[in-house]
């Protein structure tokens, strides 16, 4: 194994099998935040299998060659910790947080669930209900299908654009073979990225988990590749379904994460819809009353992005909402920032990252994302300092490029659109 220490407490380990460790030490805390990341999830999945991903990871949780589905409910949880897990475009996650003292608790629960669960048959037969059930709640709550419509508008044959869920359809067809096929080929080492932060001792972490076998098996395979995203669809798409509002959401493709644009975008999008102070939330809400809700979003993946604006307004204004939104992301696109508008948007932007990054759990986060997506460490203080350097020429480029109107792909979903 080679270490290297690439800040004060904080190192990062990679082991002959492939699996990559990182940890963070910060002094004051008297908990630990450590997950499990997989380099597969839906952007890897087939459009009959959509949803798989996803499937497993709520499997796991029913059942490991040592503990049942109670044991590992009860396993942190008595000691005061919790336990989560998630399912992204690219990545699978499951973590955990604890008192530092049960550390090794947590770790051999991780270890269990990721690589020893049972995936038995009737366990799925029950689990495949509270999928169901989940991808019935998302129905239930038009803001967040309006973004899964969106999604599937946008790339319509690509993974990018399916439902991380997966489909009544496809989740109901799917076997216990299935999800067993997944973890034999993707839940290996070599394809995992462990990052641990808070009142830890990285030689300690590595110990417990040599103890869990972490670096003696084998890497596994290779991964399956994320096959080539296309450009975005440039279309429109509405909806009709019964509610009390419009909801939209006008988006369009950008970059992956490792595109060092992203900061002049997050910049942009700071402007536009990143608060009570942006251009669309004074506009749109304070001056004209059009809505509750408005704000931009992005999303950086592996292979690509996406940004966009939502809102949710009576039927009635919708059309008035948009002629509104358009204005003002035709307003960007062709003027942008002022050297003053964007040392303004600087201090906000920093504000945020900085204040996101006060728990040991975000400093897991980004310890993981660093790895997952290859990029090499970099302090907060030159985190900061890069977002300094964004020009206004910068802005100015992806403000052109990303925020032309005619580029969205815009999806309606209310009554009478």
């Amino acid at each position: 194994m080679q270490t290297v220490k690439l800040d004060e407490g904080l190192y990062r380990t990679s082991a002959e099998n492939g699996v990559t460790v990182l940890s963070e030490v910060l002094p004051g805390v008297r908990s630990v935040s450590v997950g499990v990341w997989v380099r597969t999830a839906s952007a890897h999945e087939a459009r009959s299998q959509m949803g798989v991903s996803h499937l497993l990871e709520h499997l796991v949780f029913k059942g490991t060659e040592r503990r049942t589905a109670r044991e590992i409910a009860l396993e942190l949880e008595v000691r005061g910790g919790a336990l989560d897990a998630f399912t992204s475009r690219d990545h699978t996650s499951y973590q955990a947080r604890v008192l530092d003292e049960d550390l090794p608790r947590a770790l051999d629960v991780l270890t269990d669930l990721v690589r020893h669960p049972v995936l038995r048959e009737g366990d799925l037969t029950l689990e495949r209900k509270v999928v169901l059930e989940e991808i019935s709640t998302v129905e239930d709550t038009p803001d967040d299908l309006v973004f899964e419509l969106h999604a599937a508008a946008l790339w319509p044959d690509h993974p990018y654009g399916y439902s991380i869920l997966g489909t009544r359809e496809t989740v109901g067809q799917l076997a216990a073979e299935d999800l067993r096929q997944l973890h034999r080929r993707a839940y290996h080492p070599r394809h995992m990225v462990i990052a641990a932060a808070g009142s830890l001792n990285h030689e300690v972490l590595l110990k417990l988990l040599a103890r869990c076998g972490w670096f003696t098996c084998d890497g596994g395979p290779e991964p399956v590749p994320v096959s080539p995203v296309p450009p975005g669809a440039r279309t429109e798409r509405r909806v009709r379904r019964e509610s009390a509002q419009v909801h939209l959401v006008m988006g369009t493709d950008t970059f992956p994460y490792r595109d060092r644009r992203r900061y002049a975008l997050m910049l942009v999008n700071t402007v536009l819809g990143g608060g009570m102070s942006s251009r669309l939330f004074q506009r749109v809400r304070e001056e004209l009353g059009l809505a509750y809700a408005i704000y931009t979003f992005h999303s950086f993946y592996q292979h690509s992005g996406v940004t966009g604006v939502y809102v949710g307004t009576h039927p009635s204004t919708a059309s008035q909402a948009v002629d509104a939104i358009r204005v003002e992301l035709e307003r960007m696109a062709t003027e942008g920032l002022s050297a003053e508008q964007l040392a303004e948007a600087a201090q906000q932007l920093k504000g945020q990252v900085t204040l996101s990054l006060e728990s040991p759990a975000a400093r897991m986060h980004r310890l993981a994302t660093l790895a997952l997506h290859h990029e090499p460490h970099r302090t907060i203080d030159q985190v900061l300092a890069e977002i300094d350097q964004v020009r206004v020429e910068d802005v100015q480029s992806v403000a052109a490029e990303y925020l032309v109107p005619d580029r969205h792909t815009a999806v309606w979903l209310g009554p009478d659109v």
